[in-house]
């Protein structure tokens, strides 16, 4: 559960870094976007060659080792083969004597120096042969020493035959200073339950032989031992003859079987051993590690320099290839936010267009007022002025000459206000002034056609701080969309209220025609229209354009032959306003 969730907050965080800003909104949009192509493209080709890399090191590791082991398992395998017919055949001549033999033949001295005289000429190794009786006393004896008559009675390997029928001794030097084990073999002679035991002693050196035999390297190393980890032959780094090894005493395993980082003399090695099926004898192979997988820290190499060499040129190749394709992205954006301005303020200057008849109208009025009072006056001062109240009446005409002065220039204003370029400037706006301020514009044609301006602007709207031109170029779009669409006595409503602590929203409703889902798919694409032969399609995609750079939204409803409904949902402040203010 904790690993699940894990995973899913690492994938959280990772979505929050790759979260690109929305076009228009923030100036580190090419960065962001650099940035996280970057770290996809990298994530894409590096994991799999990662994943490649870490299956066949693995693979070769594995593979590798089991070419490299099994050969040794195989020489310790044939050694320890070697050293177990050695002892075999040692041990099946005895006890062929043993049998072969009746207890009076091998008690006689001279039968039985014979008998030794034909065993070591056919069999070497062999040092000195005994008869034993069932008392533990050597009967007779053939050898180099003086041990006719010797009681090994107390002696634990007298007992152990006696059990076993059949005793294989440890390598030990006893008073012949000199590396040997003892093989002894009971005997029973009819069934009278007569017995007596064989006993002779091996020389080790064919050990020596048996070990010189593997061809081992000068720093590899091979030894017997018995079960409690003494030497039973010479080791060029563990010590001598009946030493305790340096290296302890593996788990046991008849067959043969590797331990890895065992610690031999400062040194990483590895040990091949196998234990002996009838006798108390390990064979252990010792080589070191790093000569042994050579050939595997070379391959190991090898890949880790064909990684590297691999991520280095896919992190060229990534850097080199995106930042040219979004430096390209970027001068595309920048060439289109040019040609959408210069739509923009084409159409901007078309809508000013539409309006110059209007407010040419308009101005005609006050002026035909001006030019009816500046004659009014000069008639008055041409014929009427002995007159005693002449300076009141000329008071009150050249005080409506002012007031028609003052409506043009307002009406002047106004249209040059709206005909501003449309760079964004931040300022503190009542939306409800700015709306009145362009139904002025669009009242006098609404009055023409007969189509009635419902106001429902909220008396609390919380003042937003946004751009006044851009704001008047949004309204005045959907004002003349609404006009265009109903007929003549239809009606458009316009409301605004508070949209919750950080928003406003605006809404512009008409009773015309409406439109099918089709067409509001489409309506904020450039240069669609409905308006065959007149309209631009630019008008509702360059509204869409400046809502969303003044970081709002804008909705649409409609029904075919019931109205459309367009609302605007604005912040109070714009995201790159909140910020900076917050900074």
């Amino acid at each position: 559960m904790k690993l699940k969730e894990s995973v899913v907050k690492g994938l959280v965080k990772l979505g929050n870094l790759l979260k690109v800003p929305e076009a228009g909104i923030s100036p580190m949009r090419y960065e962001v976007l650099l940035r996280n192509i970057r770290i996809l493209m990298l994530i894409i080709t590096i994991i799999p060659l990662l994943l490649m890399a870490t299956i066949n090191y693995h693979q070769y590791q594995s593979r590798l080792k089991q070419e490299i082991v099994d050969p040794m398992k195989v020489l310790v395998n044939k050694t320890k083969h070697s050293f177990e017919l050695f002892l075999a055949g040692r041990l099946s001549t005895v006890n062929f004597i043993a049998s072969a033999y009746t207890y009076e033949e091998l008690a006689d001295e001279e039968n039985l120096q014979r008998i030794f005289r034909v065993l070591r000429a056919e069999f070497e190794g062999f040092v000195d042969i005994g008869l034993i009786d069932p008392s533990g006393r050597q009967v007779s004896y053939a050898g180099p020493y003086e041990l006719q008559g010797k009681n090994y009675a107390e002696q634990p390997w007298f007992e152990q035959v006696k059990v076993r029928g059949v005793y294989i001794s440890d390598v030990f030097k006893g008073f012949r200073q000199f590396p040997h084990l003892v093989i002894a073999v009971q005997h029973f002679a009819g069934s009278g339950g007569r017995w007596w035991i064989v006993r002779v002693t091996i020389d080790t050196g064919k050990f020596d032989e048996l070990i010189a035999a593997m061809g081992l390297r000068p720093d590899e190393d091979a030894f017997l031992i018995n079960h409690e980890g003494i030497l039973q032959t010479g080791s060029k780094f563990c010590g001598a003859v009946l030493d305790r090894c340096a290296v302890s005493v593996p788990p046991q395993s008849y067959e043969p079987n590797v331990l890895e980082n065992t610690f031999l003399t400062g040194r990483d090695t590895i040990v091949t051993y196998a234990y002996f099926t009838r006798a108390n004898l390990i064979l252990m192979v010792v080589k070191p590690k790093a000569e042994v997988l050579k050939a595997w820290y070379t391959l190991k190499s090898e890949i880790v320099f064909v990684f590297g060499l691999g991520v280095i040129i896919i992190v060229a190749v990534v850097f080199r290839l995106t930042g040219t394709m979004v430096n390209r992205l970027k001068e595309s954006d920048q060439k289109r936010e040019l040609a959408m301005r210069q739509m923009q303020h084409s159409h901007k200057l078309s809508s000013i267009g539409r309006l110059a008849a209007g407010v040419a109208h308009e101005i005609n009025n006050p002026l035909a007022v001006i030019n009816e009072k500046v004659g009014l006056v000069k008639d008055l001062l041409e014929y009427r002025s002995d007159r005693p109240d002449m300076k009141d009446v000329l008071l009150r005409h050249l005080s409506v000459i002012v007031q028609a002065i003052d409506r043009c220039s307002a009406i002047t204003h106004r249209l040059l206000g709206f005909a501003r370029r449309m760079d964004v400037a931040i300022e503190s706006l009542d939306v409800n002034e700015v709306i009145e301020e362009v139904l002025s514009f669009v009242e006098k044609d609404a009055a023409y056609r007969n189509v009635r301006l419902e106001r429902h602007l909220a008396e609390d709207l919380s003042r937003i701080t946004s751009d006044r031109g851009q704001l008047q170029q949004v309204f005045l779009n959907l004002f003349n969309n609404s006009l265009a669409a109903v007929e003549d006595g239809g009606w458009i409503s316009i409301a605004t209220a508070n949209g919750g602590s950080d928003t406003i929203k605006i809404s512009v409703q008409d009773n015309g025609c409406g439109m099918s889902e089709e067409t509001m798919r489409h309506i904020f694409e450039p240069f669609f229209t409905t308006k065959k032969g007149e309209g631009t399609g630019l008008g509702l995609s360059i509204t869409h354009g400046i809502v969303s750079r003044l970081g709002g939204e804008i909705q649409v409803k409609s029904a075919v032959g019931e109205g459309t409904r367009f609302t605007v949902h604005l912040p109070k402040i714009p995201p790159e306003i909140g910020e900076e203010n917050r900074s």
